[in-house]
C-alpha cells in the first residue's frame, strides 16, 4: 500500500474515534488525530474545548483550529506521507469546514484557503464519514460535554448537513457509513466499505 491519508469524520459521539482506532489496528497503520496530537496542539485543544471560554470569538476559534492543523501536518502527517506511509487521522480538514464553516457560518472559501496554507495542500485520499442521528449522538454524549459539544442542536444540525454536502460533492473520495447500532455493527460496515475502496485504488 503506497502512502495515503485516510481521515475519519463525523459529529461528536458518532463513534469515529473508536472506528478509526479499530481500523488502524486491523490494518496495522499508525493513528493520529486532530486536534491536539502534538504538544502545541494539546495546548490549543485545551483552549478550544474549555466550557469556560464562552468569550472565544468564532474567527479566533477557526484560527486556533487551523494552527493545530499546521503543526499536526508539520510534525506527524507530512513526515509519514514523505516516508510513503499510509496514516489514519481522527479528523482532518473537513472538520473545519463542517464546524467552523457550516456550523459557525464562517466563509467556506476563506477557511479552505487557510487550511491549504496550513497543510501545504495535504488532503485526505479517503474520508470516512460516520453519520448518525443527532438524537442518538446526544444520548451517547451524556452530561459531560465540552464547549463545542455544547454549541446547541441547530449548530450540530448545520455541521451534519455540511458533512453530507461535502460527501455528496466528492463521492470517489468519501464513504458515508451509517453509524447507528453497536460498535461491532458499525465496524462491519466500515470494513466492507474501506476494503472495497482500497481494492479499487491499489
Amino acid at each position: 500500500m503506497s502512502g495515503r491519508l485516510i481521515a475519519f469524520e463525523g459529529a461528536d459521539a458518532s463513534g469515529k474515534s473508536t472506528q478509526a482506532r479499530r481500523l488502524a489496528g486491523r490494518l496495522g497503520l499508525p493513528l493520529t488525530f486532530q486536534f491536539g496530537a502534538t504538544d502545541i496542539g494539546g495546548s490549543i485543544r485545551r483552549i478550544l474545548l474549555d466550557p469556560e471560554h464562552r468569550e472565544l470569538d468564532d474567527r479566533a476559534e477557526a484560527l486556533l483550529v487551523v494552527a493545530d492543523k499546521a503543526q499536526h501536518v508539520a510534525e506527524i502527517v507530512g513526515p509519514a506521507l514523505a516516508r510513503d506511509e499510509t496514516i489514519i487521522s481522527d479528523r482532518f480538514t473537513a472538520s473545519t469546514l463542517a464546524y467552523q464553516g457550516y456550523g459557525r457560518g464562517l466563509d467556506l472559501v476563506v477557511l479552505d484557503d487557510m487550511m491549504r496554507f496550513a497543510t501545504h495542500g495535504v488532503e485526505p485520499d479517503l474520508t470516512v464519514l460516520l453519520d448518525v442521528d443527532l438524537a442518538v449522538a446526544r444520548e451517547r454524549l451524556g452530561d459531560q460535554i465540552d464547549r463545542i459539544e455544547g454549541a446547541g442542536a441547530e449548530f450540530h444540525q448545520r455541521v451534519r448537513r455540511g458533512y453530507l454536502e461535502m460527501a455528496a460533492a466528492a463521492p470517489n473520495r468519501w464513504l458515508v457509513i451509517d453509524a447507528g447500532g453497536t460498535v461491532q455493527e458499525v465496524a462491519g460496515r466500515v470494513d466492507v466499505a474501506v476494503d472495497g475502496w482500497l481494492a479499487q485504488h491499489q
